[in-house]
């Protein structure tokens, strides 16, 4: 009987954290303060801007499907191993 208890136990304390997340906007903390403000500019970004990932982070992917075949062209890298 204890064995069945234990998984019942554990999804139970798994999704009581699971609820307990904020669902409020982020804040800095009363004793922490914002970050400088960045070279040149006067205001001091809030959460949602020091949230947001700059462009090279995270780039914008371009897949262009092949719809045939193709050669590859020459790549002057691809060298034997010494």
């Amino acid at each position: 009987m204890a064995k069945s208890i234990k998984p019942h136990l554990a999804l139970s304390l798994g999704l009581a954290l699971a609820a307990c997340g904020a669902q409020a906007p982020l804040q800095p903390l009363a004793s922490n303060e914002r970050p400088v403000a960045p070279y040149g500019e006067v205001d001091k970004p809030d959460a949602e801007q020091l949230l947001e990932l700059p462009t090279l982070a995270a780039p914008e992917r371009s897949v262009e499907l092949r719809r045939r075949s193709e050669e590859r062209a020459d790549d002057p890298f691809d060298l034997p191993p010494d």
